[in-house]
């Protein structure tokens, strides 16, 4: 299989403590000028995204990809998949700021499928999802829990 690439771009202007930028899509016309900066991204996000942001949306969908063809590849295919994803990013002493955590919230219409069996494929899911393989191995524990 060939590899699958993507682009975006970001324009960024000025310091970091006062500048900004702007994120868009350049493999696609998904999403263009989303603003960030680094007041939003350590304090209150208001209407600017951040990377973290980015990484948890792209580790949601990954994830929720991974698990709906687990899921369809054993004939129950799911009905819904809501996974949602926090990214945990801290200051490691003497390694400066890293992604220490993802955490995964999934709830799952899957009729008729007991919830041993529904970890089961999240745990594959985890397996075969290439964001979480890409998180765990820079160091970061990635935990997954069905939603109540």
């Amino acid at each position: 299989m060939t590899a699958i690439e993507r682009e975006a771009t970001c324009v960024w202007e000025g310091s970091l403590a006062q500048g900004a930028g702007r994120l868009s899509s350049a493999s696609s016309l998904a999403f263009s000028g989303l603003a960030v900066s680094l007041p939003t991204r350590i304090g209150q996000p208001g209407d600017e995204t951040s990377p973290e942001e980015l990484l948890a949306a792209a580790h949601a969908g990954c994830y929720a990809m991974a698990l709906a063809s687990i899921l369809t590849n054993a004939e129950v295919p799911p009905g819904r998949l809501d996974v949602r994803c926090r990214i945990s990013l801290a200051d490691v002493p003497g390694e400066g700021f890293r992604i220490t955590q993802s955490s995964l919230i999934i709830a799952a219409d899957v009729g008729g499928l007991s919830r041993d069996a529904l970890r089961a494929a999240m745990d594959a899911a985890d397996q075969t999802c290439p964001y979480s393989g890409l998180l765990r191995d820079a160091g970061a524990d990635v935990e997954s829990t069905i939603r109540r």
